[in-house]
């Protein structure tokens, strides 16, 4: 069984490895760079557009890997019109508007295909059906995940590498529950993603742009809503969340930190974790690799979180909120930069 999700992997990770370099030459070719500014870490003109060549490796593991179903194909479809979008980004630098406009269409796709979340489990048995808030419900969820990845996306190798653990969570969990589809598809991104590290950790010879983290937040999330499709179980919904904790409580406290200071919310800023821990005096590789293990422990806690019911699950919740709110505090993250 093993070799159902390895080959996936393997075959995505083979594909991204050998693929990078030639998008890396492409991305030049057509002006998809990343130059320099005051908010940002790099020195010199880079290539973006990096996520391409995860998103053709994901498509190729993927066709070969599963039956295409009309789920898979809405997801499939999905993701492509989220990485036109994130091609497009990279090349002219879209208005925000415009980008949301295009991650509303993407997030619709799943809709139309009826991949949505109808249902989600009462503690107290049964369902809670959402009726009439199933669709904004499904399209808020997705465009949330699609944008909580694009914003960590700010040291080499940041947002890959906490993607890649956050799908391999993923990938634990479903086949632990008996997932086979989500745990395939799953497989499929980490094994893109992992093929992609390799040229952009630090000192990275290319980004992976919107393209990228665009295509991977919207993946996780099209994943989390096919599977409680799927299995009625909200714990579809919550393991991606959890494993993703990081840069999901990033942009929520970048959110709180712009608002009360008077900012647009969309506005950039230099406050988020990544610069706080450069701030503090840790070089990129030091600031990635202690938010790589704060990622594999929210990993682990989805894991357990999975495993138990009730209460105890929802101590496990309330314990990462707190250490990641003392945690923020003593950093500062709340204040304006």
């Amino acid at each position: 069984m093993l070799s159902a999700y390895g080959f996936p992997f393997l075959l995505a990770a083979l594909v991204s490895y050998i693929l990078t370099p030639y998008i890396k030459k492409i991305a030049f070719r057509i002006g998809a760079i990343d130059r320099p500014d005051n908010r940002k870490v790099h020195k010199k003109i880079m290539p973006r557009l990096g996520g391409l060549a995860i998103y053709i490796a994901f498509m190729f593991a993927a066709v070969a890997s599963l039956e295409l179903t009309k789920d898979i194909v809405g997801i499939l479809v999905g993701s492509t019109v989220i990485v036109i979008v994130g091609v497009l980004d990279d090349k002219y630098q879209l208005p925000a508007k415009v980008k949301l406009l295009g991650q509303i269409f993407a997030a619709c796709v799943l809709v139309l295909f009826d991949i949505r979340i109808e249902w989600v489990n009462n503690p107290l048995g049964g369902y809670f059906y959402l009726d009439y808030l199933s669709i904004p419900l499904t399209i808020f969820w997705v465009i949330s995940f699609t944008n909580v990845v694009n914003l960590i996306d700010g040291l080499d190798g940041l947002a890959a590498g906490v993607s890649a653990i956050a799908s391999l969570t993923v990938i634990l969990v479903a086949v632990q529950m008996g997932y086979y589809h989500i745990a395939v598809m799953t497989a499929a991104l980490a094994g893109g993603i992992i093929g992609f590290i390799r040229y952009n950790f630090n000192p990275a010879t290319i980004f992976m742009g919107d393209t990228g983290s665009m295509f991977i937040g919207y993946m996780l999330a099209a994943i989390s809503v096919y599977g409680a499709v799927k299995t009625a179980a909200t714990v579809a919904l919550i393991v991606p969340a959890i494993a993703l904790g990081l840069p999901i409580m990033d942009t929520a406290f970048a959110i709180m930190r712009r608002y009360s200071n008077g900012r647009p919310i969309f506005q950039p800023d230099k406050g988020h974790l990544h610069h706080r821990l450069l701030a503090m005096g840790m070089n990129q590789k030091q600031a990635v690799l202690l938010m790589y293990g704060i990622t594999a422990v929210l990993g682990i806690a989805a894991v357990l979180w999975a495993e138990v019911d009730g209460f105890y699950a929802a101590l496990i919740i309330a314990a990462i909120i707190t250490a990641v709110a003392v945690g923020a505090k003593k950093i500062g993250i709340l204040n304006d930069r």
